[in-house]
């Protein structure tokens, strides 16, 4: 008769079979990148390179629409498509590069949508006609599609919740620093050099952004590309839009967006003319203003780390509505303080708001970054536009009361969204 210890499996035994008999882990635990640790400072650095060189590639023609139009014998109107129908196709590729994210992945298309617009800029600085011109930076808006929705998402992939608000808030700074320095940085270098010179160097720069960033953003770890057709998108989609709180972000994007660009388009109206007459150089050093966003989009993420995302970002829409006010006074001091308070709080507002998409959406979350992009690009053209008439109906007074009433509205969205999501928790 064997002895007890002779009927026991041997280790060895127990080791080879119990693997075989271990239920498999179908939902394995997610893999954050948390404050504090290398890979979570590479990835906020690295995501930071991509939006500075993003808003640089895109708002870099800002400053050379009056010599387009010298050059190459174009009116003021066709010298604005350069960048308009860059923002144009911008919005339009966000839908597709969701998509395409979605087979391919977020860190290869980033790269490759960064490192496409940055060949184009270079390319627009030897294109010898303006319709070449427009077809490269028609080009160069659907590459840049690539970058903004796919950012959002990795972030809330990628990133701990406890520390999302910071990463994005440093995300947002980098847009914020980069549409100032595309400016202000080209428009200097066009001044004492040459407009090919300026798109040469901001080119330049962009390819060695693309590269950095490449080298730095850590792999995927929670994200499986996955093959879908056009269904799954629309189902998408539409199911982002039936979430209450998510389609009230979605409205608040717009809201805000349109608020900002209507003050920034049409303050300039107001300061060229009795009794400021200010010029072209002064008028362009307000966009300076950004640096307020750039400090305020980081503290508002980290803030909301710690007081709440809802709370901030409505704290920053109260700030951007003071902001508002305080451009009503006379003096060219206060007006100024008061652009740069409507910065400061659309910067923090727009960063928590970021952040909170990713936070809600649940799966598909580059869909929900996609759309929000969207309403805010869409906010920017037609909000921007609809400014024109309320200037030309009632001056600058008329203009506070048309963007004074969008930031009411946005607060009354995030008011409601709050409480919708507050009882979805429940």
């Amino acid at each position: 008769m064997p002895s007890a210890a002779a009927s026991r499996p041997l280790a060895s035994e127990i080791d080879i079979l119990e693997p075989t008999i271990a239920p498999p882990q179908s939902n394995p635990p997610k893999q954050y990148l948390t404050r504090g640790t290398p890979g979570y400072r590479k990835a906020s650095l690295a995501l930071f390179m991509s939006g500075y060189s993003t808003f640089a590639l895109l708002y870099c023609v800002q400053p050379l629409m009056p010599i387009f139009a010298d050059e190459f014998k174009v009116s003021p109107a066709m010298s604005s498509l350069s960048l308009s129908l860059s923002t144009g196709l911008l919005a339009l590729a966000i839908f597709c590069a969701a998509a395409i994210s979605e087979r391919f992945g977020r860190r290869s298309l980033m790269f490759c949508s960064l490192m496409g617009a940055s060949l184009c800029t270079l390319a627009c600085a030897v294109m010898p006609s303006w319709n070449l011109i427009l077809v490269i930076r028609a080009l160069e808006g659907l590459l840049l599609g690539g970058v903004p929705a796919v950012a959002m998402a990795y972030l809330s992939e990628e990133i701990d919740p406890k520390g999302i608000g910071a990463a994005m808030g440093l995300y947002i700074a980098g847009n914020a620093l980069g549409g100032m320095s595309g400016r202000v940085f080209t428009g200097i270098l066009a001044e004492y050099l040459s407009w090919r010179v300026a798109l040469a160097v901001i080119g330049a720069f962009g390819i060695a952004a693309a590269i950095g960033f490449f080298t730095m953003l850590p792999p995927s770890r929670n994200f499986k590309p996955r093959r879908s057709n056009a269904s799954h998108h629309v189902s998408a989609w539409l199911g982002h839009v039936k979430k209450g709180p998510l389609a009230l972000l979605f409205l608040i994007g717009f809201l805000l967006m349109g608020s900002f660009v209507t003050i920034y388009n049409y303050s300039g109206f107001r300061l060229v003319v009795e009794p400021y007459h200010l010029n072209q150089t002064e008028l362009g050093l307000i966009f300076t203003a950004y640096l307020c966003g750039v400090g305020s989009s980081w503290v508002g993420g980290t803030l909301s780390d710690r007081f709440g995302q809802f709370q901030v970002m409505m704290a920053g829409i109260i700030l951007m509505f003071a902001g508002l006010m305080t451009t009503l006074a006379s003096p060219l001091i206060l007006i100024i303080l008061g652009i740069a308070m409507l910065t400061a709080g659309f910067f923090m507002a727009h960063a928590v708001a970021s952040a909170l998409i990713g936070r809600l959406a649940g799966s598909n979350k580059g869909h929900a970054s996609s759309l929000y992009l969207l309403a805010y690009y869409l906010g920017s053209s037609i909000a921007g536009s609809i400014g024109g008439k309320f200037w030309s109906a009632g001056g600058w007074s008329a203009v506070i009361t048309f963007t004074g009433i969008m930031l009411a509205l946005a607060l009354v969205a995030g008011q409601t969204a709050y409480f919708l999501s507050c009882r979805k928790a429940r």
